[in-house]
């Protein structure tokens, strides 16, 4: 229990919490010690406006992001207050105020958050319309109350300054154990696969979003400030990690194959599957350590298991002999190389978090970062081009704007008490996810009703309004701290709050909660009418987008492992990019498969079918991931015609995959030579047999016997691999566009 208590509290979400928390309270304290509340409050509402857009990136864009939020929140408020007086002119720019906030999204995350930010200030600009110098003073507290914000954040910043990016890279390691603790899973017999797979899917989803965030942060740091040897070192770990997630994802063994093969020898497996199990608990163990921060100390000997496995090899090839036993040891040799690699990448990772920064080797992890991030500039054609009914955007901010122009002219013209409360709900539940959507609305009412029927009772009780102030500030941290962790949580502490404050500063607080409740539900039922009604962005129209990218990107990293197969050499920067790539758009489409499973059975269109194209998709990755790994860690023979032959039919099916879903196109326009490439695998089989029969010539050429063998198997084996799945995926596409 304490445990966990110490987990939440050392959190990104609580820090975070503690930031807005301490920024919004201070003024608040000192101003009603002057007996200036009202100006203590405004100043409050101007660190909340502000708080969304301090997302983790470079101390630059930290500010930079911070201050123009400031001055636009506090912008916002102020002409609202200037206009609102003369309805001719406050209606249409309200409208276009919206429309043009919501839009900002096209930006990414920061725009988002701005966008957010934006939003809610326009909401609850309705709460203290003013006129004269006291609206000016009112968004000059509020901007004072940015501000103020920036400064308390760049104090944790610089208490603490790589503390987010150590708990971002522990917990990319704590989900990177939990993916080779389900690799390792899958040797069990009577192991559920299918359910397997799924929850690898979805931990590649949580993946990728993680690997993001650690490259815009590790990355925007380096290009911007120079790179530190413990920014160079949570750099060397995340690229062990991204490669340990590429190798556990290229050990796509046959598992039925090789429980068939050693059903007499169930010990064999059962030792690789003890090596898996220890390699994902070493992770585990590492990633609690580095929560704690505390020097980590190895619990398991990866070293000595490695030797287990390698010495149950040798006796089975001493028992079989060694003609009989050829095959076996291959299949052997090739799980104990894939598992040293995962050891050596691991023992990288321990060290970095063992020996100081200065002992590490960080020769070229740097080279060509700025690759790997999106660039961070903001032109106004990404704004331009997204003004159609094809942008996402576009018709999302179209919902927004109509259900917040209804919602509020519904609450003047009805007996609502606080209309901006309607506001805020629809701004904080309407997202461009129907499933999101539907998710928040209940999980806000639930927690609306909760927190005040809690809160009420607590007053009920408590009268000192002292306690209930240090109740107050307890619920808006965990309501803050809960945001993205649990809605339904955060939805009650942050409602608590709200009845808190009001308990002060009004008497009447049962007609508050119950006002509040209807507000609430209110704005929850336009936010989930809207989402179902106008201009919906169903996932099925999204998926064709997400398998495009899917496929182009697994293309893509097919070419370059073609192209370093053909001309050896190091692992170019095109490569680690198509690599990269690959893996964010493969987990893009399982993450559209998710949304479209949780929207109206009427909306989940060919839904089978996308799910298993997601799972066909991700099988080819890992079939090029096992490719790509064993020829970057072994010498590798001059790639054959066959060879060549075969990546550009899989190519090309690929390609024809994407040109049915883009111009429905059902005939196919390339005539794929599938007898010849029969032929080509059947001779190549044929070569690697009559090889395994002549047996080994002597002892110096048995090394480099059994590396053209394990060579030739992988290689087969992933090449009729790759050609299946690319057909499965062409077959698939077409079921997809026909039914």
């Amino acid at each position: 229990m304490l445990y966990k208590i110490q987990k939440f509290t050392d959190s990104t979400y609580f820090t975070n919490a503690m930031k807005v928390t301490i920024a919004a309270v201070i003024p608040v304290i000192v101003f009603t010690y002057l007996g200036k509340f009202g100006m203590g409050f405004a100043m409050a509402i101007g660190a909340f406006f502000t708080y969304p857009s301090d997302i983790p990136s470079s101390l630059k864009h930290k500010i930079k992001g911070i201050v123009f939020t400031a001055f636009l929140v506090a912008s916002i408020n102020l002409i609202i207050n200037i206009v609102h007086p003369y309805p001719w002119i406050f209606y249409p720019f309200l409208t276009l105020l919206i429309f043009l906030l919501s839009m900002i999204s096209v930006y990414g995350q920061r725009g988002t958050m701005v966008s957010f930010s934006g939003l809610v200030t326009v909401s609850l600009a309705f709460s203290n319309i003013s006129t004269g110098w006291a609206m000016i003073e009112h968004a000059g507290l509020i901007l004072a109350g940015g501000l103020f914000y920036l400064i308390v954040s760049l104090v944790f910043h610089y208490i603490r300054p790589h503390r987010y990016i150590e708990l971002q890279i522990a917990e990319c390691i704590k989900l990177s154990s939990k993916y080779l603790k389900l690799r390792g899973d899958l040797w069990n017999t009577n192991t559920d696969k299918k359910l397997i797979i799924e929850k690898q899917l979805h931990l590649q989803v949580e993946l990728n979003t993680i690997h993001q965030n650690i490259r815009e942060f590790i990355i925007s740091n380096s290009t911007v400030n120079g790179s530190s040897n413990q920014n160079r070192k949570m750099l060397l770990v995340f690229i062990s990690l991204v490669e340990i997630l590429e190798l556990s994802l290229s050990t796509s063994f046959d598992h039925e194959k090789l429980h068939k093969k050693f059903d007499d020898q169930p010990e064999l497996l059962l030792t690789y599957q003890k090596l898996a199990y220890n390699l994902a608990a070493s992770l585990k163990k590492l990633s609690k350590s580095v929560k704690k921060r505390k020097v980590y100390v190895s619990k398991y000997n990866l070293l000595k298991d490695l030797n287990a496995l390698q010495h149950a090899i040798t006796i089975y090839e001493k028992d079989l002999g060694k003609i009989a036993a050829s095959e076996g040891v291959l299949m052997l040799t090739t799980m104990l190389q894939y598992a040293e690699k995962q050891v050596e990448k691991i023992k990288i990772i321990e060290r970095a978090f063992s020996l100081t920064s200065n002992k590490l080797d960080f020769k070229g992890i740097d080279k060509d970062l700025e690759k790997f991030l999106t660039p961070q500039y903001y032109p106004l054609s990404t704004l331009t081009q997204n003004l159609s009914f094809s942008s996402t955007i576009f018709r999302h901010s179209l919902r927004l704007t109509i259900t917040l122009m209804f919602g509020f002219i519904l609450g003047i013209f009805l007996p609502f008490q606080n209309v901006y409360w309607i506001l805020l709900t629809i701004i904080v539940i309407l997202r461009p996810s129907y499933g999101l959507t539907k998710e928040r609305s209940f999980q806000r009412l639930i927690g609306t009703i909760l927190g005040g029927l809690i809160a009420f009772g607590i007053l009920y009780i408590v009268k000192e309004n002292f306690v209930i102030s240090i109740l107050a500030i307890i619920c808006i941290l965990l309501g803050f701290s809960f945001t993205q962790i649990n809605y339904r949580v955060s939805a009650t502490f942050v409602t608590m709050y709200v009845v808190f404050v009001y308990g002060i500063l009004t008497p009447n607080i049962s007609d508050l909660v119950q006002y509040r409740i209807l507000d609430t539900l209110v704005g929850a039922a336009l936010a989930f009418l809207a989402n179902h009604f106008l201009w919906p962005s169903w996932e099925f129209l999204n998926i064709p987008n997400h398998l495009e990218k899917a496929i182009k990107a697994n293309q893509q990293y097919l070419k370059q492992i073609a192209i370093f197969y053909n001309e050896k050499g190091s692992l170019s920067t095109a490569y680690r990019l198509a690599r990269k790539n690959a893996f964010i758009e493969v987990g893009n489409l399982m993450a559209s498969f998710q949304r479209m499973s949780q929207e109206p059975k009427s909306k989940q269109k060919q839904l089978p079918q996308v799910y298993k194209l997601a799972v066909l998709n991700h099988s080819l990755l890992s079939s090029l991931a096992s490719m790509g790994t064993y020829i970057q860690s072994h010498k590798t023979t001059t790639a054959s015609k066959t060879f060549n032959i075969v990546i550009d039919t899989v190519s090309k099916s690929l390609e024809y995959a994407i040109s049915i879903l883009k111009e429905n196109n059902l005939d196919s326009s390339e005539n794929i030579p599938q007898e010849e490439l029969a032929m080509h695998f059947i001779e190549l089989k044929k070569i690697q047999e009559n090889e395994m029969k002549k047996g080994i010539p002597n002892d110096d050429e048995e090394e480099d016997f059994q590396l053209k063998m394990q060579e030739a198997q992988l290689v087969i084996e992933q090449l009729v691999w790759l050609n299946n799945l690319s057909e499965n995926i062409v077959k698939t596409i077409k079921i997809l566009k026909t039914s």
